[in-house]
């Protein structure tokens, strides 16, 4: 019998499997005791009363857009002790019309590099997958998210968040420097991070752009431990 509440929330753009990625991580959160509701709106973070009672959301909504009850709902969720977590875009690049956000979240998306000079490809989503390491952070290696895992590699967008140092950062990418690209030496970037907030917790992981990317074992184990540790 399911002794706690999970709520998912999703949509916004295809690319990013929203409904795929997001089934994929339901039985995984029934096995572990939760009772999971699914809605394709942030309206639902207007029902303060239900929202008490969810101990964990999982967000996958990308570029999208929230109203200021809903995220005020959200907000109040998280401080009062709701946790919230998700992976790429549907957490890190949710709201771009909402500084509030931004702060509860900790880190925004603002590029993944393409693979060569844009005039030279097709455009399509794969011209933004570049393979790139994933490095756990050294101190933080027996946090319960990565204990046990190493380093390893991905050939998907690697994200350039924008972020500040109230995060507990778990995992880092180092982007190139490249002879066609803007910047002129590596940027090294969180790739897993948490935060807390009043008595809630935050839980991001930035790989995850579609499903095959959340399959990948290491990806999948970051997720998994994540929503579990962020969950009340």
């Amino acid at each position: 019998m399911a002794d706690r509440s999970a709520l998912i929330v999703r949509g916004g753009w295809d690319g990013h499997q929203p409904v795929e990625t997001t089934d994929s991580v339901i039985p995984f959160l029934q096995a572990n005791g939760y009772e999971v509701r699914v809605e394709e709106s942030p309206a639902v973070y207007t029902d303060a009363d239900y929202l008490a009672g969810v101990d964990l959301i999982v967000q996958t909504n990308t570029m999208n857009t929230i109203e200021r009850e809903e995220l005020a709902g959200l907000i109040a969720a998280v401080r009062a002790g709701t946790g919230l977590g998700g992976w790429h875009g549907g957490i890190a690049d949710s709201y771009r019309n909402s500084a509030d956000y931004l702060h509860l979240i900790g880190g925004q998306f603002a590029h993944h590099p393409p693979k060569a000079p844009k005039d030279q490809l097709p455009g399509e989503q794969s011209d933004n997958y570049v393979p790139h390491t994933i490095d756990i952070v050294p101190e933080r290696a027996d946090h319960p998210i990565v204990a046990g895992l190493t380093d390893f590699d991905l050939v998907t967008e690697q994200y350039w968040v924008l972020t500040d140092d109230y995060n507990d950062v778990l995992a880092t990418t180092t982007l190139a420097a490249r002879d066609f690209d803007p910047w002129h030496r590596p940027v090294t970037t969180p790739a897993v991070w948490t935060r807390q907030w009043g008595a809630g917790r935050v839980f991001v992981c930035t790989a995850g752009h579609r499903l095959e990317v959340l399959d990948d074992e290491n990806v999948r184990t970051i997720v998994e431990r994540g929503l579990l540790w962020a969950s009340r």
